[in-house]
């Protein structure tokens, strides 16, 4: 069952979205809590009621996460952190300080059938970050997607279309077995989390090395190309990064322009700035 910290979490987001998406209209007029609420058609306390009670820091603290001096700075940090975390080399099976992750890529010759009879369990359920469509094999999580707006039938589509010889079940029960821990917001560390990827082996080791950028942080798409070796491929790795599977756990919305700015995310901009902020707040990030 979801809880109903979380329900109201996902309910406050859509409201949470509505600003962001204002604030990136009009960031060249650094608009007022008081014109940001008004917009919403919410008094400025309510708002900031609100904001507080979805990610725990006021609207006013959330915005410095997004400033391009924040996070042009928290880029500079990242690499002398993260250096030492992938020297210790991409084959570790977790990132570091929040969720372990595991994952197994399809063989060949699965990924050239296109995974015929493999069964997936399905279902929708709701995030911190809104709704969202997660798909489960026996293998382990195939599938993480937000929805855009309430179009759940361009998910459903989508995920069809990237598993045309699989067998589809939409069963809650299953995916609620693997769902429950996900976006927890509790002090315990959540998991393991076992994925099936189905992508390159380009692509596959992009990802994998997604999972070593701890919560909180973020990295350019060029410090992601030379940890995998490839420092003149980050044009492949930003590629790689936009068609990543599963949202969240791999947690491709860490990866900013090297200018500190926080856009492209195939759930939209707006999204992968709740992410960050609300993962910074999380983790604790003073600006």
């Amino acid at each position: 069952m979801y809880s109903s910290n979380s329900m109201q979490q996902s309910v406050d987001y859509k409201r949470i979205e509505k600003a962001i998406q204002y604030l990136e209209s009009n960031f060249t007029s650094h608009p007022t809590l008081e014109e940001i609420a008004e917009h919403i058609n919410l008094s400025k306390y309510h708002f900031n009621r609100l904001f507080k009670r979805w990610a725990g820091i006021s609207p006013i603290q959330f915005q410095q996460f997004m400033t391009l001096d924040y996070t042009k700075q928290k880029l500079t940090n990242a690499s002398s952190l993260l250096d030492a975390a992938f020297a210790a080399g991409l084959s570790a099976p977790s990132r570091l300080h929040d969720l372990f992750v595991t994952f197994d890529a399809m063989t060949p010759g699965e990924f050239k059938n296109h995974g015929e009879g493999v069964k997936i369990y399905y279902g929708f359920k709701w995030s911190p970050f809104g709704k969202y469509l997660i798909a489960t094999t026996k293998r382990g999580i195939c599938h993480l997607g937000f929805i855009a707006g309430d179009d759940c039938s361009n998910a459903l589509n989508m995920l069809f279309e990237t598993w045309p010889g699989a067998d589809f079940n939409e069963n809650l029960h299953a995916v609620n077995l693997v769902a429950e821990d996900i976006f927890t917001n509790n002090n315990k560390n959540p998991g393991p989390f076992h994925l099936y990827l189905k992508g390159t082996n380009f692509q596959i080791n992009v990802w994998k090395a997604l999972l070593r950028i701890p919560e909180g942080w973020v990295v350019s798409y060029k410090d992601v190309a030379s940890y995998i070796g490839q420092p003149r491929a980050y044009r492949a790795v930003a590629k790689a990064i936009a068609v990543n599977p599963i949202a969240y756990l791999i947690p491709c919305h860490r990866v900013i322009s090297s200018s500190g700015k926080i856009h492209q995310y195939r759930w939209g901009s707006a999204r992968k700035k709740a992410l960050v902020g609300w993962e910074a707040a999380r983790a604790g990030c003073k600006v």
